[in-house]
Formats: structure tokens, sequence, C-alpha cells
């Protein structure tokens, strides 16, 4: 089809590391442009998503996608081998749920937990904890969120398949545990031994080694703040 396809993104983001999934999934060739995480943006970002200045972007023919869940379902609908959404209109509005859930409250219950210090951060495990036991509930025995194969709830939690798992390590503590979420921890390693997952995820040491230089930076950034007061 002679098609153009790029994408803008940074690797050790999850929602970029979702699009990448899925593109490898349909076995869409792209070519993958890697910019910083939090710093230096790009012209090119800047060029093709103005409004919120985020990774990723998809870039098809010209015209740039923004957001992950829209280039996820953009990506199911251009490419339609190997559905990542359910074709069942019920199922399809259940999935979307629960990817609308992830983002708006289980991520950002996650994320507070694990970058927060302290009391601060004892005051938000128990929001932490309850997200994930929703989320536990709703796997019941399934071993993918959508039943037996991978699909577009499962790419979308991506950050408590590995990104939680890792930070909770370089972090010294224990929220997403086998005693506490089981069916959490098992969907876990499966997601992650999928092999075109395996394939799409960040290097585990790497990843680990840029989380703890940040909790250093952030207890640094504490005890001095606590001398400073003295």
């Amino acid at each position: 089809m002679g098609e153009e396809l790029k994408l803008l993104g940074a690797w050790a983001n999850p929602f970029s590391r979702r699009v990448e999934i899925a593109l490898k999934i349909k076995g869409v060739e792209y070519e993958y442009l890697d910019g910083d995480i939090i710093h230096n943006k790009s012209a090119l970002l800047l060029e093709y998503n103005p409004v919120h200045k985020k990774m990723p972007v998809l870039v098809h023919n010209g015209k740039p996608i923004a957001e992950s869940l829209m280039i996820l379902e953009y990506i199911d609908e251009t490419w339609k081998d190997n559905p990542i959404l359910p074709r069942d209109p019920y199922k399809r509005a259940m999935a979307r749920f629960w990817a609308k859930f992830l983002d708006e409250k289980c991520v950002p219950a996650l994320w507070k937990y694990c970058w927060s210090l302290g009391e601060e951060q004892e005051n938000a495990y128990e929001e932490a904890c309850g997200v994930l036991k929703i989320l536990e509930g709703d796997l019941e025995d399934k071993k993918f969120f959508g039943g037996n194969n991978l699909g577009f709830v499962d790419i979308t939690a991506n950050s408590v398949g590995l990104w939680i798992v890792v930070i909770q390590e370089a972090g010294g503590f224990n929220i997403l545990t086998p005693d506490k979420f089981p069916r959490l921890c098992k969907w876990a390693e499966e997601f992650r031994s999928c092999p075109v997952v395996k394939e799409n995820l960040p290097p585990r040491d790497r990843l680990y080694a840029l989380f703890k230089a940040r909790f250093e930076k952030i207890s640094g950034s504490k005890d001095a703040e606590l001398a400073s007061r003295h």
C-alpha cells in the first residue's frame, strides 16, 4: 500500500509501549522515533501533538493520532487482522470501560502510592489496594482480561504487568504481591511471558536502574527539605 507509519515514543514510557505491542500483534511495519521521556520536547512532537505535547504519537501517512487508547482503537480499525478489541458490541464496550478505569483510576492511584513518601504514601495505600482489588475481581479465573487471548485491556494494563512490579522492587515496598493479589500476579506473569509482549517491553534492569535513581533523588530532596527546617 506504500503506507508511511511512524511512532514517536519513549523507551520507558508504558503508554508508548502499548502502541508497540499492538503494532506487533497486527504485524504492521513502522518507523520508531525515540524521544526523551520527560525533557527535550522535539520539534516533531510539538508539530504532531501541539495540544498535550506528550508521547506516544502515531503518524499514519502524515496524519497524527495522539493518546494511547485512541491510537490502539485506530490501529484495530485500520488493520483488521488479529483484532485486539472484541467484535461483540457488549464485550467491546466492556473492554473500553476497563481500559478507561485503568487510565483514569488505577494508574493514577498506583503512581501516587509509588512516588509518595512517608505518611503521604501510607494514606495512598488504601486507594491503591482498592483499585487492584477491583481488577483482581474482574479477572476471575481468566488467563487474560478478555479470556484466553491477549487483548485491549491487557495491553492497557501493561503498567500493572511490569512497571509497578519494577517500581516496587526499586522502592523497597510491596503492594502487588501473590498473597494479596494472586490472580493479578499470575496474569502479570502470563502477560510478560507472551512473546509479542516479551519482545516489546523495556529491559527490566535498565528500567530498574531508572526508577532506583529516581527514588534516590526523591529521598535526597526530602532529606534536604527536612534538614533545612532545623
